[in-house]
């Protein structure tokens, strides 16, 4: 059984995305968050789609910890 869990976060993007770029971490719910942002059709700018890609990258990278 897949356990789904609602991709709605407090903060708005703009902030959200400052707030993962600032403290070097981002949450699991954070992380669906935005994947769910780029992978749906919500309107997002270039430049928030920009950093969204930044932070998966660095996420790979090992420079952004993924924390529960």
């Amino acid at each position: 059984m897949v356990r789904t869990t609602s991709a709605r976060s407090h903060l708005p993007t703009p902030r959200l995305l400052e707030k993962v770029l600032v403290s070097e971490q981002i949450s699991r719910h954070e992380h669906l968050h935005l994947a769910s942002i780029l992978l749906s059709n919500r309107e997002a700018t270039q430049t928030e789609r920009r950093q969204i890609n930044r932070i998966f990258d660095s996420i790979q990278a090992g420079r952004l910890k993924l924390v529960d």
